[in-house]
């Protein structure tokens, strides 16, 4: 078949099984060959292409709401609704995106790149079809990892107390980004190996209606021996006694399995938990063995070796390492610090952390409030907790940090990875809302370093902090590869650096803007305008002092970050400016516009919404036009 050339999945109602499955081979060798020149989500799409199959035949999207949860394990269901001609773009500037996107089709009812909101979604529309007296299926599809968030458990329970009619597809293939934790997964772990619960329970009460009963008494049992089935075959029967009509587990790659299960929880009422049992990495031999969750997302690969493709030169370390291998080389001199994830042990490079001090790190699933919490509770017995949480990812631990966190003022590292643009994953996965959303809480420190260098010793600097919670920005990718100190040291709080003298404009940045102010300096120089450039490393408390010079001074200033502009640390400046009765002083802003913005490589981005060089030298010319006039 032609996959180029599918339009919708209307086409799929009239396949054989053996069809079926020469269509799965195919898909799979499309995405081995179209993922190994984009990079993608590979592991979890090649571990759902018979499931996919198997609910567009037997659903009618989009009358039918599949909603995929996370939406990385959406590309199979993007080939289906005539998408596959787009796969070349995927992930890239103005290209098809990694995830569910309402604008690239009617069939994406759900769009997402966070975890655990699928269930909640299905209860929203779930009610909204009944009130309007509507007929469709609402099918959540759920993985393992997905439904261990705080978010799924929640929705789960008001569903099974509502009992709206729902077909909820629990994707379990044993992983997420990394292997699974928690007691919920091994839950799992016994479904997985209990059998056909369901048709064992319905051929029991077959055979006990055939039977008469002797003085009405075996009768009168029946029901009672049926319903105790499910504690003898299926331990703990967590999801009925959540109100759940619970079926499986079954072989999420058996069509005829998927067929007989699916049909029958089309004719069940009521909430059902479709148990479906995948193999992540299917059919792509390296990814499918896969036990640390390295494919689950990757770069170009190698299709015939499974090799990334790397860049020929040396690398400056990776931001995540460095953070992580920091925080490392201080605890073996400190057995008050422990590391926290929320299931990103690989992402955040905690690897050597975990080896070296397993008992001192801890991976909490796909669970970023509790997270946070629990490093709450770690500092109030004098412990010294590191939280490495993606930025996009931080926010979901929003009223943890400022309720358990900051209003407490408790000593807690928190590693803000992924801070600023990361391109690919795109408008869910941007980090630059954290600096908006944090600075304006009470007790909280945040900081960027402009280098890796200086991001080793501000590591240093928030460890050994003892007076509240602090906070550092750190971007995706690699430092820019200068030396490391060998001895680490403390930066004072709140002091910014001056990396460049200049009289008729400062430039106040910092992190990943900073070498966009210096060579915008070097070109204003060449025009007769002398700039500072200003590190201003320490976001929150700002180097007041500094400031407070510079606008004693009259000297224009412009703010650039890698972050939205709405409360952002530029609105601190004008804030400050404000407070301090500097109103004639000029300022000037830039940064995220009010929007969010889409995937692509960061430099197509960064040009898209103006935060460049020539921007830059804009911008500081007219700042200094200004000064002139005024003079």
């Amino acid at each position: 078949m032609d996959l180029l050339k599918i339009k919708d999945p209307s086409f799929l109602k009239g396949l054989s099984i053996k069809e079926l499955e020469a269509l799965s081979k195919e898909i799979r060798q499309f995405l081995i060959e179209k993922l190994s020149v984009t990079g993608g989500h590979i592991g979890p799409n090649l571990g759902v292409v018979e499931l996919t199959i198997a609910l567009h035949k037997c659903f009618n999207s989009p009358k039918d709401k599949i909603i995929w949860d996370v939406g990385h394990q959406s590309y199979v269901h993007k080939i289906l609704t005539g998408r596959a001609c787009e796969f070349d773009t995927l992930r890239q500037y103005k290209g098809l995106c990694g995830f569910p996107k309402m604008a690239e089709s009617e069939h994406d009812v759900w769009e997402t790149g966070h975890s655990s909101t699928s269930l909640s979604a299905a209860m929203g529309m779930a009610i909204a079809r009944d009130l309007k007296k509507e007929n469709y299926f609402v099918v959540p599809v759920i993985g393992d990892g997905a439904l261990t968030g705080g978010m799924a458990l929640e929705a789960l329970n008001h569903i099974g107390h509502e009992k709206k009619d729902m077909i909820v597809i629990l994707n379990d293939n044993e992983m997420s980004i990394a292997p699974n934790v928690g007691a919920l997964h091994n839950i799992l772990g016994q479904l997985r190996t209990a059998g056909k619960y369901q048709w064992v329970k319905d051929e029991l009460e077959y055979l006990l209606k055939k039977i008469p009963a002797v003085g009405g008494k075996l009768a009168a049992t029946a029901e009672r021996v049926k319903d105790s089935l499910k504690y003898l075959f299926v331990s703990g029967m967590f999801f009925e006694e959540l109100g759940f009509t619970y079926l499986g587990p079954v072989d999420g790659h058996n069509f005829e399995d998927l067929f007989e299960n699916i049909a029958y929880a089309k004719k069940t009422e009521g909430p059902i938990l479709l148990h479906v049992i995948t193999k992540k990495g299917k059919g792509f031999h390296p990814a499918e063995s896969d036990k640390t969750g390295t494919w689950h997302g990757t770069g170009p690969y190698k299709m015939d070796t499974g090799d990334f493709v790397k860049p020929n030169k040396k690398q400056p370390p990776a931001w995540s390492s460095l953070v992580s291998e920091t925080v490392r080389r201080l605890a073996r001199d400190d057995d008050r610090i422990v590391a926290i994830t929320p299931a990103m042990p690989v992402g955040s490079k905690l690897e050597g952390f975990a080896s070296e001090f397993p008992n001192r790190m801890y991976d909490v699933g796909i669970a970023e409030q509790h997270a946070a919490t629990m490093a709450a509770g770690l500092a109030t017995q004098n412990m010294k907790p590191y939280l490495a949480i993606y930025s996009t990812f931080l926010q979901r631990a929003y009223d943890q940090v400022v309720h358990d966190i900051a209003r407490q003022n408790l000593n807690v590292f928190i590693g803000i990875d992924r801070a600023g643009l990361v391109g690919a994953d795109g408008e869910t996965h941007q980090g630059v809302f954290d600096i908006a959303f944090l600075r304006h809480i009470p007790n909280i420190i945040l900081m960027m370093p402009k280098d890796e260098n200086e991001g080793q010793h501000m590591v240093y600097t928030a460890i050994n902090y003892d007076d509240g919670p602090i906070a550092m920005r750190f971007p995706r990718g690699n430092g820019i590869g200068v030396p490391l100190d060998k001895e680490l040291q403390n930066i004072p709080i709140g002091t910014w650096e001056v990396l460049r003298e200049g009289e008729d404009a400062a430039i106040l940045t910092f992190g990943t803007t900073i070498p966009m102010a210096m060579k915008a300096a070097d070109q204003l120089e060449k025009l007769g305008i002398s700039v500072k450039v200003v590190n201003a490393r320490f976001i929150k408390p700002m180097d007041e002092n500094m400031l407070t010079s510079l606008l004693d001074e009259n000297m224009p200033i412009l703010t650039i970050e890698e972050a939205v502009l709405q409360g952002g640390f530029g609105s601190y400046v004008l804030e400050y400016a404000h407070s301090k009765g500097y109103y004639h002083v000029q300022i000037d802003r830039m940064g995220i516009p009010d929007k969010f913005i889409e995937h692509g490589d960061v430099s197509s981005l960064l040009e898209e919404i103006g935060l460049t060089t020539e921007e830059v030298v804009k911008r500081v010319s007219v700042l200094a036009r200004k000064k002139q006039k005024r003079a």
